[in-house]
């Protein structure tokens, strides 16, 4: 390496960088570099110690981070990288598996199901096994298995596990079927694409030895999210001991999604030797918002352990908001952040809004629209998860897997060509008689005498197109595929029919074509990948993830979930909502080490600052139609009085027990240090009668069912919705719920029977 580069780490840095064989585990801290560690150390191999790219397989958990790790690699030595495995834990093991199909009984074309694929096959097979979907909803079925996969019980041990739980049984029986029905369709969902390898590495040990003796070295980036099967991947390739980790035990905050934090702790037991360095200098935020961050994360334990620093002393002090309810929260929140706006301290693009669950941006945006404060919600749709180019893409994939049923299924209908459900079902059931894939009785439709002809002609017709592109495809790039099936189903026709909306999806239709033609440019070919080019841009589109896609004007406040959050940083960050039952979440303190993930988001939270943090909290929320009490979480009890500046809003105090009363019982009086400051009270505001809620006793659970519309919630037997309305109050009230499951559609319940709960996670 050139010395101007080490010249630019500091000591642990180095440390980490310069370690060539054995076990390496660095404690990446929040801000710490551990991207410029990472990429220094592939070039300090391939460049000092001669490792050839295609000897190092280098793991990070979105596309993204990939990319940009891949260019600043390049940067460093001044050349393509070329042949370096570098991608996605999903990706890499998705180009391993395109090589190795068909020891699994699979072909090399095979089929990336998504979610929405995943669950139709669930649907059917819970229809053939005889279980409603009503009662046994596919989406609770589907998330059961996944969870199964991620710890890698297979079926049996799920159901020996459900003894007393109809639901899990019947997830079990299905996950038993679903194996087999994937692979007769030759697919595998994102689950299978890392149990797979570990198949195949058992079933033929040689073919885990090639890739042993091939990836001489193994690094993992953000180790701390990694789950059982991710972690038993790389301890199966890294098993000649020359892997490198790299993560942050306090930053483990997917626990609810398979992560488990004890990989961490189980590397250095099942790795010899391990060499710990420690990343704790943070080049990103201020002293002031480290000591709250590692005032708080100090109370978890069993951590490894590590204390941030950082050369940037001193810093604003820590905001502390009481505010009076979460109306009055937002409405200072985007008050205070216009002020400093329009006093040059900062510009919209450079802060931040963050929460822990979704429902809490509704006051929030009312608060930004009502002041004309300019912002950009986080979280839409992403682009692959569009109609129309999940349309096209389901028509490419069916051309490169003419065994994919789920493709069959969606292409067929677009356009409709007068077929309907009824054929539909006739062309399934004569597949089923058959053995025979939906595709190829399609082609032989002329026999299906219960068809009526134009029926027969439709079907007849799209075989003959898919076959037509197919053979095309083995040298094509997929955008002039693209550009020929389009012409073929007069696709931008069919789409300007829809009007406004349907020239919207018509841009993004042309985007797909751009985004395939782009893909060809910057792909470059290695004569190690298998498949052809519609196989490999397929299996890229399939890979990438809604958090990869996030866009958005950089003109407006950013509001998000702190998950969603997690790697970025902003000038200035609003914690918002830190009141117990809501962060944490009232569930946390039933589930074993549940208190501590919610502590470790905090901190992801809290990091996320650089220069200014706020953190806030209502004295009371509308929940359910009525105005309920609040306790400000018991992670504010942690933060150093020294470096808070503590403030309530003008209406934050009515009554004997407001907002600072209520914090100075909950977290004690601060000492001498503290800053105080005047209420703010830029934009005064009258104050607000307490109403009904006023009668209340000061300390109601906020594990009381309380709920507001629009808000997510689950249903034990009906799955996911959305509160449509609310009637009614305390016992007697009740909810109206949309849910997700077309066959349960909308219901009302009494939710002090429901057994609801929120779905605080979801995206």
């Amino acid at each position: 390496m050139t010395t101007p580069l080490l010249g630019s780490l500091n000591p642990a840095q180095r440390e980490a960088v310069e370690h060539v064989e054995g076990p390496l585990l660095v404690l990446a801290g929040a801000g710490s570099g551990k991207t410029r560690v990472l990429t220094a150390r592939v070039a300090n191999l391939i460049e000092t110690h001669g490792v050839a790219p295609d000897r190092i397989f280098a793991v990070t958990f979105t596309n993204k981070a990939a990319a940009e790790m891949k260019e600043r690699i390049g940067r460093l030595l001044g050349r393509d990288p070329g042949g370096l495995w570098i991608g996605t834990f999903h990706s890499l093991s998705a180009r391993m598996l395109r090589r190795e199909a068909e020891l699994l009984g699979f072909t090399r074309q095979y089929t990336i199901y998504d979610e929405d694929d995943r669950l139709r096959v669930i649907r059917r097979l819970l229809e053939q096994l005889g279980h409603p979907p009503k009662a046994f909803p596919p989406k609770a079925v589907q998330s059961i298995i996944s969870g199964a996969k991620n710890r890698m019980t297979p079926p049996s041990e799920l159901l020996a596990a459900s003894t007393f739980n109809p639901l899990v049984k019947v997830a079990a029986e299905v996950y038993a079927a679903l194996g087999p029905a994937l692979k007769a369709a030759n697919a595998m969902d994102f689950d299978d694409l890392l149990l797979h390898p570990l198949e195949l590495f058992r079933a033929h040990p040689e073919r885990l030895e090639a890739y042993r003796r091939k990836f001489q070295f193994v690094l993992v980036d953000e180790f701390q999210d990694t789950n059982r099967a991710q972690y038993e991947l790389i301890r199966a390739l890294g098993a000649h001991g020359n892997v490198s980790a790299v993560g942050d035990d306090d930053q483990s905050i997917y626990g609810w999604r398979g992560a488990e934090v004890r990989n961490m702790v189980d590397f250095q037991r099942d790795f010899t030797e391990v060499r710990l360095v420690r990343l704790e200098e943070n080049y990103r935020s201020t002293q002031v918002v480290l000591d709250a961050a590692n005032a708080v994360i100090a109370e978890n334990t069993g951590r490894i352990g590590k204390t941030l620093r950082t050369a940037r002393r001193g810093g604003e002090p820590v905001t502390l908001l009481a505010a009076a309810d979460e109306r009055d929260e937002a409405e200072w929140i985007s008050g205070e952040l216009r002020r400093r706006a329009a006093d040059g301290d900062w510009s919209y693009g450079e802060m931040a809004v963050l929460y822990r669950t979704n429902a809490q941006s509704r006051a929030l945006e009312e608060a930004f629209r009502r002041s004309g404060t300019p912002y950009r919600i986080v979280g839409a749709i992403s682009f692959y998860d569009r109609r129309e180019v999940k349309d096209l893409l389901a028509y490419l994939r069916l051309i490169a897997n003419p065994a994919d049923n789920e493709a069959f299924l969606r292409a067929v209908m677009v356009p409709r060509r007068g077929i309907g459900e009824s054929s539909l079902t006739a062309v399934i059931e004569a597949a089923g008689q058959w053995g025979k894939p939906l595709l190829a009785t399609a082609a032989i439709a002329d026999r299906l005498g219960d068809l009526r002809p134009n029926v027969r002609q439709a079907l007849t017709g799209f075989a003959a197109l898919i076959e037509r592109l197919r053979s095309q495809s083995g040298h094509q790039p997929p955008a002039d595929l693209l550009e020929e099936l389009i012409q073929a189903i007069d696709y931008e026709n069919l789409l300007r029919q829809e009007g406004p909306e349907g020239a919207d999806r018509w841009e993004n239709v042309r985007e797909l074509v751009a985004s395939a033609a782009n893909w060809s440019e910057v792909v470059s070919a290695d004569p190690e990948d298998e498949g052809s080019p519609l196989e490999r841009f397929l299996a890229d589109a399939a890979l990438l993830s809604s958090h990869d896609a996030i866009e958005g004007s950089e003109e407006g406040v950013t509001l998000m979930t702190i998950h969603t959050a997690k790697g970025l940083e902003w000038p200035v960050v609003v914690l918002a909502g830190l009141e117990d039952g809501l962060f944490p979440l009232s569930r946390a303190d039933e589930q074993p080490g549940g208190v501590e993930e919610e502590r470790r988001l905090c901190y992801v939270g809290l990091t996320r600052a650089k220069d200014k943090l706020y953190v806030t909290f209502a004295r009371s929320r509308r929940r359910g139609g009525t105005l309920q009490y609040s306790r400000p979480s018991r992670f504010l009890e942690a933060l150093p009085p020294g470096i808070l500046d503590e403030r309530r809003t003008s209406v934050a105090g009515w009554g004997h027990s407001g907002a600072a009363g209520q914090w100075g019982r909950a977290a004690g009086q601060r000492g001498s240090g503290a800053v105080r400051a005047v209420p703010w009270a830029s934009a005064p505001t009258a104050p607000r009668p307490p109403g009904p809620a006023a009668e209340l006793p000061e300390e109601v659970s906020q594990d009381t069912p309380r709920y507001v519309k629009g808000e997510r919630v689950r249903h034990r037997r009906f799955g996911g919705g959305a509160i449509q309305g609310l009637t009614g109050a305390g016992r007697d009230l009740k909810v109206t719920v949309q849910f997700d499951d077309e066959e349960v559609g909308l219901k009302q319940l009494l939710v002090a029977f429901a057994g609801l709960e929120r779905e605080w996670e979801s995206a």
